[in-house]
């Protein structure tokens, strides 16, 4: 998506009258333009081939496969962006840790949509500020406070994790926020990628449990738990040489 331009959307539900209610109200905001619409996530998978959408708002409830197996499915690197639409809100959780961009419930409120889009529209334009005035190597992280921003040391830093508020650095001892993207502070730190959502210091993991499916999770000496992906298990054990 390029400024002041729609966001190229595909709509994949499997009711009708819930796809069309959805439809309207992104034509309704003049700031989405809907390529097209699916009945199931298989077809909604051969559209995403085909029109390479900027964010797709998908339904987690569908016969045969999922919402949420549609999601994991999808390559990390080209994903586009994933709004989960769902009538339970104990899928919230899950849908972040299966890097979903964000999650609507129904029935879709405009305020609620409106609040997705303004997410959307500031995580994709151009990081012309802060990022593109941060050093090659970063030795301390400004991170945005009460009326103040904090430069924590860059050697200071355990982890740092993206949500739905933003991107987080987390320390010994306290946590504070980031205007400076994970991209950024993977190139131009210490930190390894571990999770699409995830970096940390190998130096202050304490325990790497391995999980089934590939998967794995970090207990950091922080005494937080982070996850790591199947596309990162592989990398992260010759870097602890495990």
């Amino acid at each position: 998506m390029t400024k002041n331009s729609a966001f190229r959307a595909l709509v994949i539900d499997d009711e009708p009258l819930a796809r069309e209610e959805l439809c309207q109200l992104l034509n309704e905001t003049n700031e989405v333009q809907v390529l097209a619409e699916a009945a199931n996530a298989i077809e909604g998978l051969t559209l995403v081939k085909q029109h390479c959408p900027d964010v797709i708002f998908l339904d987690i409830e569908m016969p045969q496969l999922s919402g949420l197996d549609m999601l994991a499915m999808l390559d990390l690197d080209t994903m586009p962006y994933v709004v989960l639409v769902t009538a339970f809100e104990q899928y919230a959780l899950q849908a972040f840790e299966d890097n979903a961009f964000d999650y609507l419930l129904k029935p879709v409120e405009p305020e609620r949509l409106n609040k997705t889009l303004t997410r959307l529209k500031k995580r994709t334009q151009p990081q012309t500020d802060i990022d593109a005035i941060a050093p090659t190597t970063l030795l301390h992280i400004p991170c945005v406070g009460h009326q103040r921003i904090l430069l924590l040391p860059e050697s200071d830093i355990h982890f740092a994790y993206s949500d739905v508020a933003g991107v987080h650095v987390k320390t010994l001892e306290q946590q504070a926020d980031t205007q400076l993207t994970l991209k950024t502070l993977e190139e131009r730190t210490a930190l390894v990628r571990c999770h699409r959502q995830y970096l940390v210091r190998l130096s202050c993991v304490a325990e790497v449990k391995l999980l089934d499916n590939g998967l794995a999770t970090l207990l950091m000496k922080t005494g937080d738990s982070v996850p790591v992906s199947r596309r990162y298990l592989k990398k992260l054990k010759a870097l602890l040489e495990l």
